[in-house]
């Protein structure tokens, strides 16, 4: 059975932000849902504290090594929640995320929400994505 994907996006602006307001999903098999994945190392440490840059990137590789351990990949995001303790500062380094995200040929249904903290205060986003294959 062949995963057949149809955005949805009553309004063009989100597209520029790289995101659909919506996604239709039919004809798939699984569901990953990732729990929400941070700027940690394989035994468990916070990386990058005070660089947003860099803990985003290592959010992005964490979501993908999570996607990889259930086969899939990227491009089988259809839905991602983006939590941030600064909004603002996300914003300057956004083009990682919408980057990566465009490479994988993907624009999943995103919602973005400031934060007082996350789990370890040193983080400063963490990326929990929804997938389909």
């Amino acid at each position: 059975m062949t995963v057949k994907r149809a955005a949805v996006n009553p309004w063009p602006w989100s597209l520029e932000l790289g995101y659909n307001q919506g996604e239709v999903v039919s004809g798939h098999t699984r569901t990953l849902f990732c729990s929400g994945q941070t700027a940690m190392r394989g035994d468990g440490k916070p990386e990058h504290a005070g660089d947003m840059a860099a803990q985003l990137a290592l959010s992005l590789d964490n979501l993908e090594a999570t996607l990889g351990g259930g086969g899939m990949s990227l491009a089988d995001l259809v839905r991602l929640n983006v939590y941030t303790t600064d909004v603002d500062l996300l914003f300057q380094h956004y083009g990682v995320l919408a980057a990566r995200l465009g490479a994988a040929g993907v624009a999943p249904a995103t919602t973005m929400l400031g934060v007082t903290r996350l789990a370890i205060p040193v983080l400063m986003v963490e990326l929990e994505g929804t997938a389909v294959a």
